[in-house]
Parts: C-alpha cells; structure tokens; sequence
C-alpha cells in the first residue's frame, strides 16, 4: 500500500499549479478590464475638467465699479488686437485677423501661440482694457477672457488686446 505522503504530494502539486494559472488568468482579466475602459474613464473626466474649467463664472450683480459693468474706453479703430494660433491650424490666425479688421479693429500682429494646443480660444488684455477684451470676445463670439497670462505687455506689438486661438 503506498505511503499517504506519496497520495497527497499529486494533489498538492496540483492545487498550486491549479492557483498559478488562475493568478495568471486573473492578471490577464485585469488587464483586459484596464484597457477596455481606461480611455472611456479618462474621456469622461477629461471632459468634466474642461466643463468645470470653463464654465462661466457665477454673474455678479453689475454696479458702475465692478470689472463686469466696465465699457469700452477706445472705439473698434482706436483698439489694437495682436492675434496668435494656438490651435495648430495653418491660416487661424490670419482668418481671425481679417474677421477683426472688417469689424473695424486694428491688427498689431500676426503669429503662433507659444504653444499650439490650446483647448479653446482666449481673449486676454493690458491692465486698463477689459471693456475692449470683453466687446472682442463678443465679435468673435468667444467666452473666456481675462488678464495676460503668458505674455507681456511688450509682446503685444503695441497693442492692447491679444487672441490666442484654441481648437474650441
């Protein structure tokens, strides 16, 4: 009759090869399941980031003092617009320019963004000239405007206001 040491040592060998296969087939499925909805998941929260980062601030109520009431100081061909692709697109830049000339506006410039993937179109103005960023952001019909950032004052080519274009 055979010792039970030698009846239990095949089944022993056999339950860890046994857990083995299934820890490589649970790997395997992981796997699978992380890149099945890996790109879905980074989409959706991609998309949530842009809707929360550009969502329109909360409107406050407007007085004479408040930056949101402030007009306008130059007329369209007093203002200055330096206007820059940032979305890659060859021609963005000087179609927009054209679009701003024909509305009256002067063009102090032409060129590319320091980068060029910019998630959407921004209106960016020298200190003093809000009124004339937010009356360009309404020809052009875009929605974020706000101080130069990225650039400086000098970069402007004399000009008051830039556009920097984006791929929304």
């Amino acid at each position: 009759m055979p010792s039970t040491d030698a009846l239990v040592r095949p089944w022993r060998t056999a339950t860890i090869v046994a857990s083995l296969i299934a820890a490589v087939e649970l790997v395997v499925l992981m796997g699978v399941g992380v890149a099945l909805l890996a790109k879905p998941l980074s989409r959706a929260v991609e998309h949530q980031a842009q809707a929360r980062a550009f969502a329109p601030a909360p409107k406050a109520k407007a007085t004479p003092t408040s930056p949101a009431a402030v007009a306008p100081r130059l007329s369209r061909a007093q203002t200055s617009v330096l206007v820059l692709n940032g979305n890659g697109r060859s021609g963005a830049a000087s179609a927009t320019a054209v679009r701003l000339q024909q509305r009256g506006y002067r063009i102090s410039g032409t060129g590319n963004a320091p980068r060029g993937d910019y998630a959407t179109s921004v209106v960016m103005f020298r200190a003093g000239y809000r009124g004339e960023a937010a009356r360009v952001a309404r020809d052009l019909h875009l929605k974020v405007v706000g101080p130069l950032d990225g650039l400086r004052p000098k970069q402007l080519l004399g000009g008051q206001i830039a556009v920097v274009l984006g791929v929304g």
